[in-house]
């Protein structure tokens, strides 16, 4: 079993009911083992449209990075689709598969804007402030600490 932490953010409909729905859908492929709490949080790249709530899990699976990816990429097509940083029903991120580093054309990971995200970092600190960032060398503590 491989621990995986994904981040997930809904801004559309009933939004906190679509985090918990997301997660039940993602089993029993993906077994969550902890959730950090729901964050209410500004847009980030597209200004106008509403508000997200957002939260990260650890969990754990046997599925390959890439089975990952596409049983994610399945829950969020079924419950919605969206553009790309428009308002969505669900968003699921691959923030961390356990410590490895990958990086091909549909799939980099550690997610790349991780670092620069407080709607990710912030409530990956709650579950995880002492993982070790695989790339940067830091912990998620000392990420979240250093956003402006």
């Amino acid at each position: 079993m491989t621990t995986i932490y994904l981040g997930l953010g809904s801004n559309l409909g009933e939004r906190e009911h679509n985090l918990s729905h997301a997660l039940m859908r993602l089993a029993p492929a993906i077994i969550v083992k902890k959730k950090s709490a729901v964050y209410e949080t500004e847009p980030m790249y597209i200004r106008n449209q509403p508000k997200f709530l957002n939260m990260v899990c650890e969990a754990t699976t046997e599925l390959s990075t890439q089975e990952v990816f596409r049983k994610i990429k399945s829950v969020e097509s079924v419950m919605g689709e969206h553009e790309h940083n428009g308002p969505r029903i669900i968003d699921i991120d691959l923030l961390f598969y356990g410590n490895d580093i990958i990086d091909t054309p549909n799939l980099i990971v550690p997610h790349p804007k991780l670092v620069e995200r407080g709607f990710v970092l912030i409530p990956l600190s709650d579950i995880a402030p002492d993982f070790v960032h695989p790339v940067y060398g830091a912990t998620i503590k000392e990420l979240r600490d250093r956003l402006a």
